[in-house]
């Protein structure tokens, strides 16, 4: 398995979080330019964030009501998305775009589908185990006969995190490094041509002055038709300021799209290793459980599993409780860069 950062509890940790008030940027590449140790220090437990955790926590992980949660939750939502860019002119950059709104959707259904599996191991595997811990705490024939009964009920229940062979975010994690790659290299594209424009029009302004300095030779020698042949080829490389400021608003989008593939693409770095550390976790708690039950009700061995089963217990409990704040975050993050993503493409610019 690869090597995970820590997890620290949600209150400890640092987000992007939700952003009402999103602000055009003209920054440059993500890579070089993003702070994201900054970006990470706004407050993990925003009002938002919290709000939406605890809605999440109170549906029916059913497939339909986690849609129906995405729908409400994401903002902006596809269909705001799609009102913004139907008339929109269908270019590299409007493509890019708009693939960026759908990975990102993609990407926040997929980790929010992760919410099935949090409750089915809650459910199945620890709130009867929880059960069982906080009954009788005298280590009888008694409580030796429930606890066996109970290994047998949670022998048939099966790992609800797949494998880290089976399961992951490379396939949606590969989409997103490809589209940042070409955000990256767009972005390159427009930051040189308004460095060129930039030369350009340093050019002219010498131009001119070159111009006017002919003129007056010119016309000391009364050959005004000379000048207009010397003089207007020099001059030629105006260009418009159109468009050097649509290359400015190319680079806004692009900016923040780049971001927010950026971010979006640590987030579920974050999550699969979240994943990765509770499929073994679970499945380590499932063979002591097997253990249990090939001793049979012997009162010193349940004794022993149930020990620690009760230490695992406080670590899988909060390992589910990171990842569905974990989750949350990245909704709020996605949520951040769509929102900052659609204010650069609906601003109007002078």
């Amino acid at each position: 398995m690869p090597h995970c950062p820590c997890f620290m509890p949600a209150s400890q940790e640092a987000s992007l979080g939700d952003d009402s008030h999103p602000h055009p940027s003209t920054e440059g590449v993500a890579s070089s330019t993003f702070n994201l140790s900054r970006e990470l220090a706004h407050a993990f437990q925003t009002p938002s964030n919290n709000d939406r955790r605890s809605r999440l926590l109170e549906i029916d992980p059913t497939p339909e009501n986690l849609e129906l949660f995405l729908s409400q939750e994401l903002k902006p939502n596809k269909e705001r998305v799609q009102e913004a860019l139907k008339d929109a002119k269908q270019t590299p950059l409007t493509q890019l775009v708009s693939t960026y709104f759908q990975h990102s959707e993609d990407a926040t259904r997929l980790c929010l589908n992760l919410y099935q599996n949090v409750h089915s191991a809650r459910f199945h595997l620890y709130t009867p185990l929880l059960e069982l811990f906080s009954g009788d705490p005298a280590i009888d024939e008694s409580f030796c006969n429930l606890a066996f009964d109970v290994f047998l009920k949670l022998d048939t229940f099966e790992n609800p995190f797949s494998s880290p062979e089976s399961f992951s975010f490379r396939d949606i994690k590969l989409c997103i490094n490809q589209l940042k790659d070409k955000l990256d290299t767009r972005l390159c594209k427009s930051k040189s041509r308004v460095r060129h424009l930039h030369y350009a029009t340093a050019g002219s302004a010498l131009c001119l002055v070159t111009a006017v300095t002919a003129s007056a030779v010119v016309i000391a020698y009364h050959a005004l038709p000379t000048l207009l042949v010397v003089a207007g080829p020099l001059c030629s490389p105006y260009l418009p300021l159109s468009f050097k400021r649509k290359e400015l608003t190319n680079i806004s989008q692009l900016n923040a799209a780049a971001k927010g593939a950026f971010v979006l693409n640590i987030d579920l770095d974050t999550i699969d290793c979240l994943v990765s550390r509770l499929h073994m976790g679970i499945k380590n708690d499932k063979l002591l459980i097997r253990l249990g039950l090939e001793r049979g009700r012997d009162m010193y061995s349940i004794q022993e599993f149930v020990k620690q089963l009760r230490k695992s217990h406080v670590n899988q409990t909060h390992q589910l409780d990171v990842l569905v704040a974990h989750i949350c975050r990245s909704f709020s993050n996605v949520n951040k860069f769509r929102s900052l993503l659609l204010n650069e493409i609906l601003t109007p610019r002078a």
